[in-house]
């Protein structure tokens, strides 16, 4: 969802947005969300079966400053850690 919102939202180019896992795991994430969830509820359970083994780390290739100000902002509104590095 953030990676869209950057690009429909902010314009910002898909070949300037790198996703990869954050480590040696899968990329499915570290908590439960999406189908990981029940679906048809506005605060779903947590399952216990979902593969959860690595963070997905994103980054964007940009020197603009005002845009960096909306990707981190963009990040935290969809609970992503930022890094600004």
């Amino acid at each position: 969802m953030a990676i869209e919102h950057l690009v429909q939202e902010h314009g910002i180019e898909r070949t300037d947005i790198f996703v990869a896992a954050e480590g040696a795991s899968n990329t499915a994430g570290d908590h439960a969300a999406g189908g990981d969830t029940q679906a048809g509820e506005p605060t779903p359970e947590s399952r216990g079966d979902a593969a959860l083994y690595g963070r997905i780390a994103v980054s964007v290739d940009m020197a603009d400053d005002a845009k960096a100000r909306a990707v981190r902002a963009t990040f935290a509104d969809f609970a992503g850690q930022v890094d600004q590095s």
